[in-house]
Order: C-alpha cells, then structure tokens, then sequence
C-alpha cells in the first residue's frame, strides 16, 4: 500500500477525531435502544450524515426504515419532518406555497410563504417511487442547492440539511422509476435485510411490553456541522483518489480501459459525483475508526452503497441474470493498486 501524503493545508485535529469516534458509539447506543440489529445500516446512515449526504434506504416493509430516521432525528436533536409520498402528491405539498394574506390593520392583501414539510433538518421522504416524476423533480433543487424557490423569491433550508428517503423493492405496482438524476442526487443507497431469529425476538419482546426507551440527544446542528467540515478536511493520498476515479471510470462501457464484463453488461456507468462520494465516505470511514486518512479499504467499504444504485444494466445482463451487485463485485476484486488508468 502507498504511502499516505497529505493533502489539507490544515494540522489533523486529533482530538476531534477521537471525540467523534466517542460520539459514534454514543448515537449506536442510543439508536440501538429502539432499533434491534441493522448495524451495518445504522453505520451507514451516520456515515451519510456526517459527510452531509442523503440516503436511499431500501427494504420490505417492517423492517423500521422509519422508525430509524425518525430516532435518529431525536438523538441528533435536529427538527424532522415525514412525508409520505402518495400518487396524488403535488409539489407545492412538499416545498411549499404562496397565500393570500390580509392585513388585519391596513386590510391589504399581500402574498405570504406557507413553508412546507421539507423545512426541516431531516427529512424523511417515505416511499419516494410512488409519486410520479413531477413531483419528485421538488427535491432535485432541495438536495443539491439546499434551498427552494417559489415564485421570483428563493428560500434557503435549514442547515444541517438531510433527505432520507425509502422505497419498498418488492412491490412495483403502482410506482415511478426513480429518474437517474434524482438518484443520483443520494450518496448511498443502503439495503435493510430481514433481522436473525435472536434479533427477532428480542424485537418483538422489547415491542410488544408496555415500556418505551427514551433517546437522549447526542449531537445538535452546531455540532453536526463542525463534524462535516472536519470530515472534508481528512487528507487522502494521490493513489487513493486515483484508485476510487479509477473505480468509478471502470463502471462505464465507453471507456476504453473499462473492463470486458462492463461493456458487455452494463449500458450505463457512474457520474463524477459517486467519485466524490467514495472519496467522503472513505475520509468518514478513516474518522470515525480513528485513522488519521483515507485508505484503499475506505473506498472499498462504500463501494456497494455508492455505485449500487448508479450503475444501470443492459438487456444482455438481465437475460442473463447478471445483477447490478453482480457486476459492482468483480470490479472490486480487480487489483487494488498498479493501474493509473
């Protein structure tokens, strides 16, 4: 493994590394008060916060997808907000509308904002593929700009700003594909799986009493935000950034040193953004384990959850049955280092 050269013009604040370290283990004990299992999944949505991304959380109803977010919201201690995206859902109903006001002294009417559900810190968009495209297309400004604009006049959102947003793989009657550019607008996606036996009945021991945890808040918005730009500041090597561009590259057939199976399989690869993704991920994965820089094996431990959804098959590798997961698994067991393509 290449040596780490450091990047940031700043000292590492070692202190604050390991406070983070502590402040991790604390929002797993706090989380796993209500939520039984799903580690790897609550490792991933605080890795997502704390890098300043939204998640795509996909699995089969009932298996406390919101329940998750919205603990989360209490332990972070940041405003939250849940809209359950139905068929029949507007824009306006997410971002918000203009109204007529009258004034009680003058009686003149003037237009007034009525802020929508998405003023919030945290936002849960649940079971975002059963509203059509249109008013999906609400969120694309929101994720991105962090801010709406309504009219001629433009509304900055509360910051930190998050979007976690669920979808049920299962059930595809009645739903919307979700477009490739509000897709690509989440860092992860991250799959729930069904919980252990253990797991299960400890569930429904703790669910089924009369008693309920209580969640204590661990982090506030001030600290959230100190979190994401020491995340930002993390240094990472030359060679790391080449690998995880090299990885990204590796996705789309179009490029002459992509792999044979990429060409034959996949129709379309990753954006630039699942490069700056791997990056961020892999810098808060080195944080919160108290490493001083990204590594190669950052960059691997979010692949999965970056490319998964951005990577899109062809009708080769349907007939063949070769999935998106499939595909995402050679190239990481391509070699590490060596290649500067």
């Amino acid at each position: 493994m290449a040596i780490e050269t450091r990047t940031a013009t700043e000292p590492i604040n070692v202190a604050a590394i390991e406070k983070l370290a502590q402040q991790r283990n604390a929002l797993i004990e706090q989380l796993s008060r209500v939520i039984v299992g799903q580690r790897e999944v609550i490792d991933n949505v605080l890795l997502t916060i704390f890098c300043g991304g939204h998640g795509l959380v996909v699995g089969v109803p009932g298996l406390a997808k919101t329940l998750l977010i919205r603990t989360l919201g209490r332990a972070l201690d940041l405003s939250f907000s849940r809209v359950q995206f139905t068929p029949d859902l507007m824009p306006s109903d997410i971002t918000g509308t203009e109204i007529l006001q009258a004034d009680p002294d003058t009686g003149q009417r003037r237009l007034e904002f009525l802020r929508g559900p998405i003023f919030a810190n945290l936002v849960l968009a649940d079971e975002i593929n059963r509203t059509p495209p249109k008013t999906q297309a609400a969120m694309l400004q929101t994720m991105q700009e962090y801010e709406v604009s309504v009219g001629a006049k433009t509304h900055a959102l509360p910051l930190p700003f998050h979007v976690f947003a669920t979808q049920n793989p299962i059930e595809m009657e009645g739903t919307y594909v979700l477009p490739e550019a509000q897709a690509d607008r989440f860092m992860f996606s991250i799959y729930c799986g069904y919980p252990t036996n253990a797991e299960e009945e400890l569930l429904v021991r703790n669910t089924t009493g009369v008693e309920k945890p209580e969640i204590k808040p661990v982090l506030n918005a001030q600290e959230i935000s100190e979190i994401q730009k020491l995340i930002r500041a993390m240094p990472v090597s030359d060679e790391v950034l080449r690998y995880a561009v090299r990885l990204v590259s590796h996705t789309r057939p179009e490029d002459p040193n992509s792999p044979s199976f990429v060409k034959e399989y996949v129709r379309w690869g990753a954006s630039p953004r699942a490069s700056q993704y791997l990056i961020l991920g892999a810098k808060a994965r080195a944080a919160v384990n108290g490493k001083f820089c990204a590594d190669y094996d950052g960059v691997r431990s979010v692949a999965r959850q970056v490319l998964r959804h951005r990577v899109l098959t062809n009708f080769n590798a349907r007939a063949q049955k070769v999935t998106v997961n499939d595909v995402i698994e050679k190239l990481l067991a391509e070699p590490v280092a060596g290649s500067r393509a």
